[in-house]
């Protein structure tokens, strides 16, 4: 499992930073590759708890994962139909760092014990609440939102999935010696 738990915050790191290189990159000259990647940061998120929980001993064990997968679905479609108006689409997204970032604090509250080196996620799951409420409450400022609105929220999740990936493995590393 704690090879798998690397595995896994190295690969939704490397997806983060990918998403947000594509943002930065390729979101202003096309609204069409922005609304994709609005839609498909809550779809991964959901595929990578659905994955994760899996793996982790199944969805029944994991509850806190299935949840936060199903609710990432649903959010993807909210955010599909919200779309192009900008102050739903954060006002949706808002939300759903809320909850998400909840959920993953339950999870990394409930691994903390058993795998360890679960600050990072522990801290990423506060922050990602914190971070939605700022997002609600920007969304109903006058000022449109755009894409660029939630990619620090994207480069803080990268982040904290790097720092607990280089937990683990140093973790991994400290019990061998």
């Amino acid at each position: 499992m704690a090879r798998w738990l690397k595995q896994y915050y190295f690969g939704r790191a490397l997806f983060a930073f990918a998403w947000i290189a594509a943002a930065v990159g390729l979101a202003p000259h096309s609204p069409g590759i922005a609304a994709l990647l609005l839609v498909a940061y809550p779809a991964w998120d959901a595929l990578a708890n659905l994955a994760d929980g899996l793996r982790a001993g199944g969805l029944a064990g994991n509850r806190s994962q299935a949840l936060n997968a199903g609710i990432s679905v649903a959010i993807a479609i909210a955010i599909a139909i919200a779309l192009p108006n900008m102050h739903r689409v954060l006002a949706v997204f808002g939300a759903w760092a809320i909850v998400a970032g909840l959920l993953q604090l339950a999870t990394a509250l409930r691994r903390r014990k058993t795998h360890g080196a679960q600050w990072a996620m522990i801290a990423s799951g506060a922050q990602s609440a914190l971070a939605g409420a700022f997002f609600v409450y920007q969304a109903g400022l006058p000022v449109t939102p755009s894409i660029f609105t939630v990619t620090g929220y994207a480069g803080f999740g990268a982040f904290y999935f790097l720092v607990a990936g280089v937990a683990l493995t140093l973790r991994g590393i400290r019990r061998a010696a």
